[in-house]
């Protein structure tokens, strides 16, 4: 049989790879901190029909291999880490990541210590009925607890990055730390440096924790899993966690939201490519299976 029909079906393949990767990018273009992905391709093996010749002591000049490929193959899905634009929404527990394309916010199912993270670049959180601080799923945010409130004056919240990261919460009511009774929050912000300022009914304001942020070596590495999260893999690295506007972490943007990154412009002009590739291969069959017709004629 021809060589050519198994390499149309392989292109066909290939193609039909290419264009459910772009449905997804399309299907996602409203979703928050999404990153786009891409397919890229290579060659497959090549049959050798006839080897490479070096020149000889006759005077006559080499020779180059004969070889006739076999088809394509996907070569990556390689995802666009690009950071998404930001949208300003107002709202004071909405965080967008500026200028920290390698920034992941970090978030655990339970906060347990030792429970392996995820991360994510969607920093619309919330807090439930306990003040805990959490995504829209419920996983619990994590970055550095100052454990009794401090009180903001003279207090240096980047001190806290020295610590184990776990789950955050801002507390309805807290001890005095001064002593005189339980204090109730009154409102709350969290500043550029991922610190969170809780002002309580005595008028001060406490230093409640930081938002932790995470770094990678290779952030492309990463896994997606799904509800806008990743997990570290073996080629991404280990995250190295920091605050926000420490050396290499991004700065964190109160009010705002990371948009998806994917240009729809691309993404149509690569859906035509895809399409008139896939045409192009199924032509490939048909034309192949028309010589073979011819062949099959030649007996009458």
């Amino acid at each position: 049989m021809l060589n050519s029909l198994y390499s149309g079906i392989t292109g066909m393949k290939g193609q039909q790879t290419k264009m459910d990767v772009i449905a997804n990018n399309i299907s996602n273009v409203n979703t928050t901190g999404y990153k786009s992905q891409r397919v890229r391709f290579q060659d497959m093996i090549s049959q050798m029909n006839a080897n490479a010749q070096g020149a000889n002591n006759n005077g006559r000049g080499g020779i180059n291999a004969q070889q006739v490929g076999l088809g394509t193959q996907v070569a990556t899905t390689d995802v666009m880490m690009g950071g998404g634009s930001l949208q300003f929404t107002g709202r004071n527990l909405d965080f967008g990541i500026q200028n920290g394309d390698n920034s992941f916010f970090v978030v655990s199912e339970s906060g347990n210590a030792g429970e392996p993270m995820q991360y994510t670049r969607d920093g619309g959180f919330y807090t439930d009925t306990n003040g805990n601080l959490t995504t829209s799923n419920g996983f619990r945010v994590m970055g550095y607890s100052a454990g009794t409130p401090a009180n903001v004056n003279g207090f240096n919240a980047a001190n806290l990055t020295g610590q184990a990261v776990g789950p955050l919460s801002i507390p309805e009511t807290i001890p005095n730390p001064a002593g005189g009774g339980v204090l109730t929050i009154q409102d709350y912000s969290i500043d550029n440096t991922g610190t969170i300022l809780g002002t309580y009914s005595n008028g001060e304001a406490y230093v409640l924790g930081r938002i932790a942020l995470s770094n990678f070596a290779n952030p492309d590495g990463l896994e997606k899993v799904g509800d806008n999260m990743y997990n570290s893999s073996a080629n991404s690295g280990q995250p190295t966690y920091g605050g926000p506007s420490d050396d290499g972490f991004g700065t964190i943007r109160s009010g705002f939201m990371e948009m998806s990154n994917v240009d729809l412009a691309t993404e149509f002009t690569e859906m035509i490519v895809a399409s008139r590739a896939y045409q192009a291969n199924s032509r490939s069959i048909t034309t192949s299976d028309e010589m073979l017709q011819e062949l099959i004629n030649l007996k009458r």
